[in-house]
């Protein structure tokens, strides 16, 4: 799999997130808190969204855990000072530094490394959801609601026009949907493992789909601090080129249930 380069992190600056990757030098890694997503049909898509969200199709997932809030500055400081990989770019932003804010910025190959390194120093593994996997948590067990919370429009949330108006939020502050997942929809769109391509629910598999074999862009989900509506739908897709390094692009882990042997 192709990685990008490691790099020296710059040395510590005056800022928040500085302060952060000094304390992680010296306190253990920690495993995110995770929510237990059940498994289950779910209907995933779409009929009145893009047309890359169509058509809709029954879905089967898999149990699987998945981190409640987004990786944060706090958290990514310790992978950095761990492995010397490259620090995102806005690293020293003061937009962006807050230690509980989402780490931003980081390329698809940064979020994989990340969930390498966050593998071998807890001992279990971690990677980055599926689309499948992302969707079906959002939806919280609802099915075909528009936004976690349901089909109300998201100016109605408390403080909306209030909220982002820089960078993205501290996490786990915000509304939580069913599953107990904070911020699944906005603050930062989050990286999948997926490749992209806009037709694929016409052949998507109906259980567990991994998304297609090869592409040119990776998929993410979720709404942006940045964006004119802060909060996207849950059946809403979007991509980029997995080597992009965006302001309002961050990731939140995943991990595989431990099956009980009979």
């Amino acid at each position: 799999m192709r990685r990008d380069r490691i790099e020296d992190v710059s040395a510590a600056a005056d800022g928040r997130v500085s302060d952060a990757i000094d304390l992680s030098a010296r306190v253990g890694v920690s495993e995110p808190r995770m929510a237990a997503i059940p498994e289950g049909w779910f209907l995933m898509g779409s009929e009145t969204g893009q047309e890359n969200e169509r058509p809709v199709h029954r879905v089967w997932v898999d149990a699987f855990e998945l981190a409640e809030c987004q990786v944060t500055n706090a958290e990514y400081a310790k992978f950095l000072a761990a492995t010397k990989h490259r620090a995102p770019l806005h690293w020293e932003d003061a937009n962006f530094s807050h230690p509980e804010q989402p780490v931003v910025a980081p390329s698809w190959f940064d979020a994989v490394a990340y969930c390498e390194w966050l593998s071998a120093a807890t001992g279990r593994p971690h990677r980055l959801p599926t689309e499948a996997e992302w969707e079906r948590a959002a939806r919280g067990g609802a099915e075909q609601k528009q936004f976690p919370w349901g089909d109300g429009a998201p100016e109605h949330l408390e403080n909306y026009a209030a909220r982002w108006q820089n960078g993205p939020e501290p996490v786990g502050r915000a509304e939580r949907n069913a599953y107990g997942l904070c911020d699944i929809a906005a603050n930062v769109h989050e990286w999948c493992a997926d490749w992209f391509a806009a037709e694929y629910y016409g052949a998507s598999p109906e259980r567990n789909p991994q998304g297609p074999a090869q592409g040119l862009r990776r998929s993410s989900r979720g709404g942006s601090w940045r964006h004119q509506i802060k909060v996207s739908r849950c059946a809403a897709r979007a991509s980029i080129p997995p080597e992009f390094q965006y302001a309002d692009y961050g990731f939140r882990v995943a991990r595989n249930v431990k099956r009980a042997h009979g």
